[in-house]
C-alpha cells in the first residue's frame, strides 16, 4: 500500500510538472479529454433514448394498466436527481473518471435489472431497477462538464456543445433500433419491450469502460493541481493567478437559467403529443413534431457553443428567454391542424433549451473553482432533474385547468425570467 501510495503521488508530481509547464501539453490534453467524452456520450445517448422509448409501455405491460404508465418516467427523473448529486460528489472526491464510470455502470446495471423484472415478471424489481437506471442519465448529463476542466474560458462553451453533438448520435440510433432488440430479445426468450434495455445495459457499460480506461489523466485533477500553483488551464506559466474564489451570483444566475429553460421547454414537450391527439393527428404526425423538437435540443450545439463563447454567456442567456418566449407564442397561436407551425414551435422550443443549458452550464464552469466544481455541478443537476419532473407533472393540471395555448403563453413569459437574472448577475461583479 505504501508503495501504491508513493507511486501515485510521483504521478501527480510527473502531471504537474509537465502540465504546468506547457500550455501546448494542456491543449492536447484538453483536446483528449475531449475526444474521450464524446466517444463515451455516444454510448451514452443510445443507452438514455433506447430505454426511455419503450419504460412506460414495458410497465403498461406488466402491469396490465395505463394508469400507472408514467411510473418509469418519475423513477428515472428521481433515480437521475440522486445520481447527479452522487456523481458530483465523487467526482470531487476521486477525480471525473470515477464519478463517471461509476454512474455510467450503476446505469448498465439497472438496465439489466429491468431485463431481470420483465423475465421474472417482477414489477417491484423493475421499479427499483428503472431507479437505478436513472443513474446512466445523470452521468450522461454531468459528463458535458469533463470537458470543460482544461479549457479556457474562450473554449468552455464550444467544449459543452460538442458533447451533446455526440450525444445526438447515439440519442437517433437508440430508438432506430427497437424493434432489432425486440427480434434479438425473442430469440433469447426475453419479453421484447425489454430488447432496448439489452442496449442500454451494453451501452452504458461501454460508456463506463471507455471512461476508465482512456480518461486518464484526470482531466479535474489536473486541472485542480493547476489551481493550487496559482495557475489557469492554458494560460503560460509565467503567468500565476491569483487562485479565483466561487461567484456565487454566476452560479445562481447559471443554476437559475437552466432550471427555467428546462421546466417551460418539458412543460411544453409534454403537452404537444396530448394536444395534437386530441386535435386528431396520428401517432406518426406526432413523432414527426417531437423527432424535429430533439434535433433542435441537440444538433445546433456545436454552433451554440462558439456563439456562447463569442459573444458571452449573458448574451446568449437572453436570447434563449426570447426563443422560448416566441415558441410559446407560436404553440399557442398555432392552428391545431397546422404541421408546419407545431414543427416551428418545437424547434424554436429545443434551440432555446439549447441555448439556455450551453449558457448556463458555461456560467457555472466560470463560476465554480476546480476545488468545488464537480460537487456544485451535480447539485445543480439535481435542480434540473427535479425541476423538469416538475414542469412535466405541472403541465398536465395547467391544461387541464385551462389549455394548451394558456400553457404555452405562461411557459413563453415565465422564460422572460432569465432577463432579469442575467441583469442581476451582472451587476456589482468584482474582476478576478
Amino acid at each position: 500500500m505504501s508503495r501504491n501510495h508513493t507511486n501515485g503521488s510521483q504521478q501527480q508530481l510527473d502531471w504537474l510538472h509537465r502540465y504546468s509547464q506547457s500550455p501546448e501539453q494542456q491543449q492536447a490534453l484538453y483536446r483528449r479529454t475531449l475526444g474521450v467524452v464524446s466517444v463515451s456520450q455516444v454510448f451514452g445517448g443510445a443507452g438514455l433514448a433506447a430505454g426511455v422509448t419503450v419504460g412506460a409501455l414495458l410497465a403498461q405491460q406488466m402491469l396490465g394498466t395505463d394508469a400507472y404508465a408514467g411510473v418509469p418516467s418519475a423513477l428515472l427523473t428521481l433515480g437521475s436527481a440522486g445520481a447527479a448529486l452522487l456523481v458530483g460528489r465523487l467526482s470531487q472526491r476521486y477525480g471525473r473518471r470515477t464519478g463517471l464510470t461509476i454512474g455510467f455502470m450503476l446505469g448498465g446495471v439497472g438496465a439489466i435489472g429491468i431485463i431481470l423484472a420483465a423475465v421474472w415478471s417482477s414489477v417491484w424489481l423493475l421499479f427499483a431497477a428503472l431507479l437505478i437506471y436513472g443513474s446512466g442519465t445523470a452521468t450522461n448529463l454531468q459528463a458535458r462538464y469533463a470537458g470543460t476542466d482544461l479549457a479556457s474560458s474562450k473554449q468552455r462553451a464550444t467544449a459543452v456543445s460538442m458533447t451533446m453533438v455526440f450525444t445526438t448520435f447515439g440519442a437517433v440510433a437508440g430508438p432506430n433500433l427497437v424493434n432489432v432488440m425486440g427480434n434479438v430479445a425473442l430469440s433469447l426468450g426475453i419479453p421484447a419491450l425489454a430488447g432496448p434495455f439489452i442496449l442500454a445495459a451494453a451501452a452504458y457499460l461501454l460508456a463506463g469502460l471507455v471512461l476508465f480506461v482512456m480518461l486518464r489523466p484526470d482531466p479535474l485533477m489536473i486541472a485542480e493541481m493547476l489551481r493550487t500553483q496559482g495557475l489557469q488551464p492554458s494560460a503560460h506559466p509565467a503567468h500565476n493567478l491569483t487562485t479565483p474564489s466561487e461567484n456565487k451570483k454566476g452560479i445562481i444566475a447559471g443554476a437559475t437559467i437552466m432550471v427555467v429553460t428546462q421546466v417551460v421547454m418539458v412543460a411544453i414537450m409534454t403537452m404537444t403529443p396530448v394536444h395534437m391527439q386530441h386535435h386528431g393527428h396520428g401517432l406518426g404526425e406526432v413523432g414527426l413534431v417531437i423527432g424535429f423538437h430533439i434535433g433542435a435540443m441537440y444538433l445546433p450545439s456545436l454552433v451554440t457553443g462558439m456563439l456562447v463563447d463569442k459573444l458571452g454567456r449573458a448574451v446568449m442567456a437572453v436570447a434563449s428567454g426570447v426563443t422560448l418566449l416566441l415558441a410559446g407564442l407560436v404553440a399557442a397561436f398555432a392552428p391545431a391542424d397546422s404541421m408546419i407551425l407545431l414543427i416551428v414551435a418545437l424547434c424554436l422550443l429545443g434551440l432555446g433549451w439549447n441555448l439556455g443549458l450551453i449558457s448556463g452550464t458555461a456560467l457555472i464552469v466560470d463560476s465554480t473553482e476546480a476545488s468545488t466544481r464537480a460537487k456544485v455541478q451535480g447539485s445543480v443537476d439535481v435542480l434540473i432533474a427535479l425541476s423538469g419532473a416538475a414542469g412535466g407533472a405541472l403541465s398536465g393540471m395547467v391544461v387541464a385547468g385551462s389549455s394548451y395555448p394558456v400553457l404555452s403563453i405562461a411557459g413563453g413569459i415565465l422564460s422572460l425570467l432569465l432577463i432579469p437574472v442575467v441583469i442581476w448577475s451582472r451587476s456589482s461583479r468584482q474582476p478576478v
